[in-house]
């Protein structure tokens, strides 16, 4: 995946037609290092959060003794459109749920949680782990098992959500719901020699809510 002068568009539509992004160059250097060299920030960040639909698909055909897929065909759609988001913010993860009917039910999103769990263990059992995606499909799984407690329990189901993560205290406008949230899902991240993990508790852990 060679450098394209930092147009973020380009850079999706090469990772779409099939670009590889762990390929290194003559100085073993990846896509994603280059760019981060020279500042195409933009670029690393949809290199880091793409996800080929195929990779999505394979959930969507019943693998070995299985006898049902364990991820819906009509749900692939949407989950890849969230899986590839580049917005984490948890408002805007329950809005793309929210926004499609196939997707806001507590069994869909039962069947999504479970696929992004299986996501998450292949991207830290495989030979070049990617901890970052990992992170972020347990992050995403955390936010839909969410959605379910909402859905189930609460009368204004994902708009309780929704007001919920906006509310801020009143002392300062701090949204605690929110952060407890996030450090919730990094504190269940099951892979507690993950570099990434180790970092994040070290930087929030000292910090107060």
């Amino acid at each position: 995946l060679p450098l394209n002068s930092g147009n973020k568009e380009i850079t999706w539509m090469m990772l779409e037609a099939g670009a590889e992004t762990d390929v290194v160059n003559s100085v073993g250097r990846t896509a994603a290092q280059m760019a981060a060299f020279v500042g195409q920030h933009d670029c690393v960040t949809v290199i880091n959060n793409f996800f080929p639909r195929e990779r999505l698909n394979y959930y969507t055909k019943p693998q070995g003794l299985d006898k049902e897929p364990k991820l819906p065909v009509k749900l692939a759609g949407p989950l890849h459109k969230i899986i590839t988001t580049t917005n984490m913010h948890p408002v805007k993860i329950v809005l793309l749920v929210k926004e499609n009917p196939l997707l806001a039910e507590v069994e869909a999103l039962q069947k999504c949680y479970r696929v992004l769990d299986l996501i998450c263990e292949k991207c830290m059992k495989q030979r070049d782990m990617n901890e970052v995606l990992a992170m972020k499909m347990h992050y995403i799984s955390c936010i839909f098992q969410k959605c379910i407690t909402f859905l189930k329990e609460r009368e204004d189901k994902l708009d309780g959500l929704i007001k919920s993560l906006l509310k801020g205290r009143e002392k300062d406008g701090f949204p605690v719901y929110q952060e407890k949230l996030i450090r919730e899902s990094i504190r269940k991240f099951p892979y507690c020699e993950a570099t990434l993990l180790q970092q994040l508790v070290r930087s929030i852990a000292p910090v107060e809510l």
